[in-house]
């Protein structure tokens, strides 16, 4: 495609229908981005009917490759990977069932690479695409009643990294984000009691700004590394500070 062709910029987020991936969405759609949403359930609320829905659950491997191949619009300027699976509360290895272990690595290691694979030929194209993959703490911080998580986040990170040195900068952007502490969204409050006091943590839309900043820039000044995004929506690089630790003592890993 000549750039001279090009349509305005258009972003796919993956698992973007709420937490960071929709604030992410949000923000690109709110931009001028036409933004193409890939998650199991319709984004809605505000600001919903600004983004193009499609079905996608990454713990089916043959749905999933279908929808992407399917869904995938044909010039794709900026993604988002912010697909995540962790299990109904936190519980030991020995605990966890072999269904929520496979599809911990289903979403967040194995939809990784289907959706590297489906996006970077028309990502190379964007002169230069953006890719921005969602991280966590725990790829620096791996802890008890985690395991799965730990594991497969620090596949996911690995993975990133490894690709943004197989592809040349010029053609793809490779940034992760992650947040400095818990953030409020559906799947935690899931696993909360009603009463629980959520004054402490994040919400998904402190990564707005970040959104907005890497689409501008196609991610070129933070090319291959890892922003922290802070409460205050400020920003940092993983390298200034790792983020806190979000695990728990043994007693109290339980919830």
């Amino acid at each position: 495609m000549n750039a001279s062709d090009r349509k305005p910029a258009t972003a796919v987020v993956i698992g973007g229908s709420t937490g960071i991936g929709r604030a992410v969405a949000d923000a690109w759609a709110a931009f001028g981005i036409e933004t193409h949403v890939f998650s199991r359930s319709s984004p809605t609320g505000p600001g919903s009917d600004q983004l193009v829905w499609h079905q996608l659950d990454l713990r089916d491997a043959e749905q999933a490759k279908d929808a992407l191949d399917a869904g995938m619009p044909a010039q794709i300027d900026l993604v988002c990977y912010s697909a995540v699976y962790f299990t109904s509360r936190r519980e030991s290895f020995t605990q966890t069932s072999e269904s929520d272990w496979l599809d911990q690595f289903s979403v967040n290691v194995h939809g990784l690479s289907w959706v590297l694979r489906a996006a970077l030929p028309a990502l190379r194209a964007a002169d230069p695409g953006l890719f921005l993959h969602v991280s966590s703490e725990v790829v620096y911080n791996a802890g008890p009643h985690r395991s799965g998580y730990a594991a497969t986040k620090a596949a996911a990170d690995s993975l990133i990294r490894s690709v943004s040195q197989e592809i040349d900068p010029s053609e793809v952007t490779f940034v992760q984000t992650l947040p400095a502490g818990m953030v409020d969204t559906p799947g935690i409050r899931a696993r909360r009691p009603a009463d629980f006091d959520w004054s402490g943590y994040m919400a998904p839309a402190a990564f707005a700004p970040l959104a907005v900043e890497l689409a501008r820039t196609r991610g070129g000044p933070y090319g291959g590394d890892a922003l922290v995004v802070h409460e205050d929506t400020t920003w940092s690089s993983v390298t200034e500070g790792l983020p806190v630790s979000q695990s728990r003592p043994l007693t109290s890993a339980r919830a």
